[in-house]
């Protein structure tokens, strides 16, 4: 059994994986990221700080809920984030199309199972036969 304090609210839990905090919190934080989602359906034009404020729950979390690419915005909205790798801007997630294709395909390219090399014929110089060493 594998025992950890919650790291939201400090209560001790059974641990199996993710994030470490109990399921309690757990509920309560999809809770709170169903009531921002609304909300910003309601209010397309919100900035960051007025969605964190009228729902309670920190810039941080929104934050890592469009870098998990649960919460998308429109592209006339004034939230806006960068891609982590090129710096353009994005809706969600944390990379750009171009970057994720690119990421995708060195992986691939990676992986890829090694051509065998063509191996050139020996070129014999000189009378081909048997050589014998005089002892």
């Amino acid at each position: 059994m594998n025992l950890r304090n919650c790291a939201r609210c400090g209560k001790m839990f059974n641990y199996i994986g993710g994030q470490p905090v109990c399921d309690a919190c757990k509920k309560a934080i999809e809770e709170d990221f169903q009531k921002v989602k609304q909300y910003i359906v309601d209010n397309p034009r919100a900035g960051l700080k007025e969605i964190a404020e009228e729902n309670g729950v920190t810039t941080k979390q929104i934050q890592q809920w469009i870098r998990e690419e649960r919460l998308m915005f429109t592209s006339d909205s004034p939230l806006q984030i960068q891609c982590e790798n090129c710096g353009a801007q994005i809706q969600t997630g944390r990379y750009c199309a171009k970057c994720k294709a690119s990421m995708a395909n060195n992986l691939n390219n990676t992986f890829a199972k090694p051509q065998p090399a063509i191996q050139q014929p020996v070129k014999k110089e000189g009378k081909a036969g048997m050589r014998f060493l005089d002892t």
